[in-house]
C-alpha cells in the first residue's frame, strides 16, 4: 500500500487516472488501527483497479485541511482526482467494497 504525504498527494492521487482510495489516519488513533488492515486487504483485492494509499495526518497536516477532515479515520475515494465518496469512522470491509464496486461500475 502506498504512503502519501503533503508533497506527494497531488502527483499520486489528484493526477491519477482512475480510482484512488486514501485512508487519513494517525498512529495514536484506535479506530485507525482497525481500518488499517482492511485497507491492506482492499489494496490486494483491488490491485490494478484501485490505487489504495494512506496519509498520516500528523506528518502531513496540510492535505487533511484541504478536505475539511475533522475526525479520523476518514477514507476518501477520488476518481480522476475528484473526491467522489467519503467515509468517516471505522467500518467493516464489506462497506468499503460496496463503495468501490459502485464506482468501478
Amino acid at each position: 500500500m502506498l504512503e502519501v504525504n503533503d508533497n506527494t498527494f497531488e502527483a499520486e492521487i489528484l493526477q491519477h487516472e482512475g480510482l484512488s482510495l486514501v485512508d487519513f489516519w494517525a498512529p495514536w488513533c484506535a479506530p485507525c488501527k482497525m481500518v488499517g488492515p482492511i485497507m491492506e486487504q482492499l489494496a490486494a483485492d483491488f490491485d490494478g483497479r484501485v490505487k489504495v494509499s494512506k496519509l498520516n495526518v500528523d506528518e502531513a497536516p496540510q492535505t487533511p485541511g484541504k478536505y475539511s477532515i475533522r475526525g479520523i479515520p476518514t477514507v476518501i475515494l477520488f476518481k480522476n482526482g475528484e473526491m467522489v465518496d467519503q467515509v468517516v469512522g471505522a467500518r467493516p470491509k464489506a462497506h468499503f467494497e460496496e463503495i468501490l464496486n459502485k464506482h468501478l461500475g
